[in-house]
């Protein structure tokens, strides 16, 4: 693999800049073309670098924080490592970003920073759900929260095209998320983002119900920001959830334990595939450059497999 330089918002995790700086350490080890480049408060990255090896540090004085207003603090914060991070990508020091913070700041820095792909109304974000058949890629999760239908189209678009080059699905379904399956159920918006849906030139299928998310009916699944997050904050509950419930019925008796015990590494499989970690990161598409916008909370391993999501993207 070629050279390939990712800028890293190192403050963006929950878990502090550790996260950031060790995920970098095993993202160059996985992808020896990889040189990552940290953005945030130097003295503390270098304490962190020390551990692993020599690491490009970039000093960003502030963090923009997820409680604050995204726009103002964009405006305010020109030394964060959010805006910092996306101006060297935008001047081609580096091929794309990647941070776990402030969602709202990131996507306003990186319209205005970065800017969009021609003929695109609104970038959107996409993460991928398990599903039984492997994965589903849902947009938008939580970019925009009102949509037009010209929006929701460009999304299917947009997914398809990304679910074809970097999830290898030759042609992708394409589902519009809705309350009924047939073509007159829905909102007005959803009603006429069915109509243009279907000449997108894409595979489009039609609406799709909740249950069918999962169901691996679909490879991509259309839908508004806000109910994307919606589901996909309701999806990591529920696997949390499920998986405790299921290890309190399995550990309630002696007999249950045996069959625990034989069907280990098949439960260490199903956790394994709801675990956002180790997805990493999800896109936003429709920019004129990478930027990989991570899970919060996420540690060592997201931050790795979000970097990995920069390598198979600029590979494309």
């Amino acid at each position: 693999m070629d050279k390939l330089t990712i800028a890293i918002d190192a403050m963006g995790c929950d878990l502090g800049p550790a996260a950031a700086v060790e995920g970098a350490a095993m993202a160059m080890k996985e992808f020896p073309g990889v040189e990552p480049v940290l953005f945030g408060h130097e003295d503390v990255l270098r304490e962190e670098v020390k551990k692993f090896g020599e690491m490009k540090i970039i000093h960003a004085a502030t963090v923009i924080e997820p409680s604050e207003s995204p726009t103002l603090a964009f405006r305010r914060k020109k030394d964060s490592s959010i805006v910092m991070g996306l101006k060297y990508v935008k001047e081609g020091n580096a091929s794309g970003f990647v941070s776990a913070g402030s969602t709202g700041a990131l996507l306003t820095g990186a319209t205005v920073i970065i800017g969009r792909k021609p003929g695109i109304e609104r970038p959107a974000l996409g993460t991928v759900l398990p599903s039984r058949t492997g994965y589903t890629l849902l947009m938008d999760c939580g970019a925009n929260m009102d949509c037009k239908p010209s929006y929701l189209m460009q999304f299917g678009q947009m997914g398809s095209d990304y679910a074809k080059k970097c999830m290898g699905i030759e042609n992708p379904r394409v589902g519009l998320i809705n309350v009924g399956s047939e073509e007159e159920k829905g909102n007005s918006v959803v009603k006429e983002a069915y109509t243009l849906l279907k000449g997108a030139g894409i595979n489009f299928i039609g609406n799709i119900e909740g249950r069918e998310i999962l169901s691996g009916d679909c490879d991509v699944a259309v839908c508004d920001g806000f109910t994307g997050n919606v589901l996909l904050k309701f999806t990591e509950g529920f696997a949390k959830s499920m998986m405790g419930m299921v290890k309190e019925e399995l550990l309630s008796t002696t007999i249950s334990k045996i069959g625990a015990f034989l069907a280990k590494g098949a439960f260490k499989r199903l956790k394994k595939r709801f675990d956002y970690r180790e997805v990493g990161g999800a896109p936003f598409l429709g920019l004129n450059h990478i930027v990989i916008k991570a899970h919060g909370s996420s540690d060592a391993l997201a931050i790795k497999n979000a970097i990995r999501q920069c390598v198979i993207y600029s590979q494309q």
